[in-house]
């Protein structure tokens, strides 16, 4: 597997940056604090490129030649923070978890603003009902009112008064600044009816639109921080797979050291069952390494001396001397998550469409505001009689359907995808799923069970259960994949597994063992030819079995040929209907897999799927999803495994597996909570409804501000009925992502074609 070096990342200060270098950037709120930093700093002389990712908070910038030192101080200027991003392994790995902790901080601190806030405003939404048939609550008065709004908008609303300044001083406008108008000039009229009227200000009270807006969109900014933080953990998981130390081999002999201290050429010892600690080359012992997590290969890999081995790979029953290649970044697992940051961070998320109206629609309404109490003083009116319409402009303008818009078709959305199994993690994952034209599928653990199970049992004048037994007998000493297989097939079959002795592992090969005083060899055509096991009458059964994708051993009893036994990674039961739902929506099919082309082949045909492509490395996979999408066509990536990550990353969509590699599913923006490839079609359904949603929810946000603006400002509209038709415009937007709870996925009835 050849998986190109990644670019450098900051190295230590004092430093210049000579290659696109990594920075951990904090404090950013919303895609306008993003953009802001890529416009700081892009005016520092000497940078070529600065892209921001806020998902994963960091910050890639192309400045040959610059200090890292004067592109934190740049950062810092625009208001946030940054750190270089450190090599070392344990370093890095400690960043990670500093990081993933002041993400977890700042959402419980989001979610506790919320609960307060939504404690505060649960007396306004009570007192709403009796106010919907003209009257009022008599038991919520105005200084009640005043005393439970003003709390929130002090408490709730300091984060948005503080994220408005930031986008103001840089010269932008954000959510943020259209939050803090609206609620505030919703707020401020209030109070001065209260402290004017007291007690004869019912009627005239816009509380509850302040403490309301507030609420939900906390609500909001909850969810999308439990996103960001989703979105980031993909390297921590790859870090994860990592071992902290290695066994390190030299003239005083083994000793313990940290990984960060192994060079290339030390040469490192690995135990039965432990995780390699870095790429290398075996130069001795014998072994079987699982793979599956890095390559997708279902069954260990055989390693004896000269075979290449692969950090964070577990290693089997053998004792392996392995000459360090790679170590720390240049690792391929630590290669991988660079590629899995450089293609989330390349697609950087599309400023959110309400950020993007709000730098223009902010100006337009403070100056409408502004016109309209200049016409209305000149036109004579004294000011009370101007303030009245101006206010009307600023409360039928503020946010509330603009905020709920998004969160609430989001909740709705995903809450009925959750119930059917499926997880969505961002809105971006959302606006790219509706227009998907192509899935391309992983095989092992996707579309089939990631797991080997007998097929196929061939004999020729003996009893299959028998043979059965007698092979599960002697695989009942191994801890091979296999073994486990033969175990299952033994209980299906209802036979009794009997006691063995003498047993002994050949690796790569196979099994003996003596049972009931026989010896029973289990293993590969190899060791029934070292054993002299006469195979000659069983040569064309084996060669279909194999043509077939099928893992074929022989069994023999004192070198006698009692049968054949095929094995192979069952597809799962429910994969010919998510291809068939695919194929009805018009969506194309294709297969990418790290195992052998007969595997590969076999699924594909079993399943119908329209191409495939085997024996592919997570760079091959990686190159493929931007061929596809070279070509124009939305692409999503269906994968569980480590070596799935960068394509998952790099697709337009990427679709995990939840019975997968925790890594696959920080990748992916939506998550299969089931290991069922209906889901597939099911997750692009629900997409293309939560989307429609929110663009319907945007339209009648803005249709209510087109039309009630010019009436506002024309003294149509009261302030009272400014606030009553911007709840109107709330309870249509909530009313219309509410019927996204009534989703439920479709199925369509398909059979597997036969292997």
């Amino acid at each position: 597997m050849t998986i190109p070096a990644p670019p450098a990342t900051a190295v230590a200060d004092p430093a210049v940056i000579d290659e696109p270098a990594l920075f951990d950037v904090t404090g950013m709120t919303c895609a306008a604090c993003a953009a802001r930093i890529e416009k700081v700093v892009g005016r520092v002389s000497g940078v070529e490129r600065a892209t921001v990712n806020l998902a994963l908070e960091t910050a890639e910038i192309d400045a040959p030649g610059v200090p890292t030192e004067t592109i934190v101080a740049a950062i810092e200027r625009a208001g946030f923070g940054a750190r270089p991003r450190d090599r070392a392994v344990v370093a890095r790995r400690a960043a990670l978890a500093r990081a993933a902790t002041e993400r977890a901080a700042e959402e419980r601190r989001t979610l506790a603003l919320f609960v307060f806030s939504l404690i505060a405003t649960l007396p306004f939404l009570a007192a709403m009902v009796p106010m919907l048939t003209g009257g009022h609550a008599e038991w919520l008065t105005p200084w009640w009112q005043l005393g439970l709004a003003t709390a929130v908008q002090i408490v709730a609303g300091a984060r948005f008064y503080r994220g408005a300044w930031r986008s103001l001083a840089g010269g932008a406008a954000n959510m943020d600044v259209l939050v803090a108008l609206g609620t505030s000039a919703a707020w401020g009229f209030s109070v001065a009816q209260v402290v004017q009227r007291g007690d004869q200000s019912h009627g005239h009270l816009y509380f509850e639109a302040s403490a309301t807006v507030l609420t939900l969109i906390l609500l909001g900014k909850a969810l999308e921080a439990r996103a960001k933080r989703s979105a980031s953990a993909a390297v921590t998981k790859l870090m994860a797979l990592r071992p902290d130390t290695a066994t390190r081999l030299g003239g005083s002999g083994a000793e313990t050291v940290a990984i960060d201290a192994l060079r290339r050429g030390d040469r490192i010892l690995i135990r039965p069952g432990e995780r390699v600690a870095a790429d290398g080359r075996v130069i001795e012992g014998a072994s079987e390494v699982d793979e599956s997590l890095v390559t997708g290969e279902s069954v260990p890999v055989e390693k004896s001396v000269g075979a290449a081995v692969i950090a964070g790979t577990i290693n089997g029953v053998g004792t392996l001397t392995v000459e360090v290649r790679a170590v720390g970044e240049d690792t391929t697992i630590a290669r991988i998550g660079h590629l899995v940051e450089q293609a989330q961070i390349a697609k950087a998320p599309v400023q959110r469409l309400v950020d993007k109206v709000a730098a223009v629609f902010v100006p337009v309404i403070v100056a409408i505001a502004a016109a309209t109490f200049a016409g209305w003083w000149l036109a004579g009116a004294d000011f009370e009689a101007a303030l009245v319409p101006t206010v009307a402009v600023l409360v039928i303008a503020c946010p509330c359907a603009l905020g709920l818009a998004t969160p609430t078709a989001l909740v709705a959305g995903t809450g009925a995808a959750a119930k059917a199994g499926i997880l969505i993690r961002d809105i971006e994952a959302l606006e790219r799923a509706h227009r998907v034209d192509c899935v391309v599928f992983d095989k092992t653990g996707t579309l089939t069970e990631g797991r080997p199970a007998i097929t196929d049992v061939f004999t020729l004048g003996v009893d299959g259960d028998e043979t059965i037994r007698l092979a599960a007998s002697v695989q009942s000493s191994s801890e091979h994949p296999l073994a486990r297989a033969f175990a299952a097939a033994a209980t299906a079959r209802g036979v009794t597994i009997a006691p063995v002795s003498e047993f002994r592992a050949v690796v790569g090969r196979g099994v003996v063992g003596t049972v009931g005083g026989r010896t029973i060899a289990v293993g590969n055509p190899a060791m029934m030819a070292d054993l002299g096991v006469d195979l000659r009458l069983f040569e064309t059964e084996r060669a279909r079995l194999a043509a077939a994708g099928r893992t074929v051993v022989a069994v023999a009893r004192d070198r006698e040929a009692l049968g054949l036994v095929a094995l192979a990674d069952a597809i799962r039961p429910e994969a010919a209907d998510a291809v068939a739902r695919l194929h009805a929506a018009s969506v194309a099919t294709r297969l990418l897999t790290g195992d052998n082309r007969r595997a590969a082949e076999a699924v594909a045909t079993a399943l119908g799927l329209d191409a495939f492509a085997a024996e592919v490395s997570p760079q091959d996979k990686l190159a493929e999803i931007g061929r596809l999408r070279s070509t124009g066509l939305i692409v999503a990536m269906v994968g569980d495994g480590v070596n799935d990550a960068p394509a998952l990353a790099s697709a337009d969509v990427g679709i995990a597996m939840g019975s997968g590699a925790d890594v696959a599913m920080e990748s992916a923006g939506i998550t299969l909570m089931r290991p069922d490839p209906r889901l597939v079609p099911a997750a692009l359904e629900i997409a293309r409804a939560t989307w429609s949603k929110i663009r319907q929810n945007l339209f009648w946000a803005f249709f209510y501000n087109v039309v009630g603006v010019p009436l506002a400002a024309a003294g149509h509209l009261t302030p009272a009925l400014a606030g009553a038709a911007m709840a109107a415009s709330s309870v249509s937007v909530v009313a219309n992502a509410l019927t996204l709870t009534r989703w439920r996925p479709k199925t369509t009835a398909a059979t597997i074609r036969s292997v």
